[in-house]
């Protein structure tokens, strides 16, 4: 069954948002699909993994990405100004999304990375040292200078819709990267 569009104006208050707007807000930006990454690091007292549907390449040269972060998480402090990897879900790994995202399951298996830890078997990583922090209001948008990276085959994890989905590695246009 196909979902009918919203109709009607969309509900507007100057100067802050309201409730049923953050809600149109947030189902609006939910029909964009991405994939899914953890961000992992090692913080002053223990390992931290955050899971993470924002994440963007900024340049080649030199090669940057980056992460968007809540301030409300809980290793959102922790992050500013250490080393990070972005580890990219492969379609078999939803559990390791949820995970990192707040409904613990077995614990993952890491990788002790030469830059910041990662996690083992995902479909692409990249270990950044820190780059550059810019507010983005209600987050943090963490920019990473790659200094390792290395992927393989496989299905891509997705989000969109607010459900998790699978992206067939045959659409994903593998490039040559060397």
């Amino acid at each position: 069954m196909i979902a009918k569009p919203r109709t009607g104006p969309v509900p507007v208050v100057p100067g802050r948002t309201s409730l049923p707007r953050a809600q149109y807000f947030r189902g609006s930006l939910g029909r964009f699909a991405t994939g899914v990454a953890i961000v992992t690091f090692d913080g002053a007292k223990k390992r931290h993994g955050i899971t993470v549907n924002s994440f963007t390449s900024v340049s080649m040269d030199p090669p940057l990405v980056l992460v968007s972060i809540a301030r409300t998480a809980k290793a959102h402090d922790e992050l500013a100004g250490r080393p990070f990897t972005v580890n990219i879900l492969g379609a078999e790994q939803r559990q390791l999304a949820t995970h990192f995202a707040g409904r613990p399951g077995p614990e993952p298996l890491w990788v002790e990375g030469g830059t910041a830890p990662r996690l083992s078997h995902v479909l692409a990583y990249f270990e950044c040292k820190p780059w550059a922090a810019y507010d983005g209001g209600d987050h943090t948008l963490y920019i990473g200078q790659v200094v390792d990276f290395n992927y393989r085959n496989g299905d891509a994890l997705a989000f969109a819709n607010g459900t998790f989905t699978t992206i067939p590695e045959s659409l994903l246009g593998m490039e040559e990267l060397l």
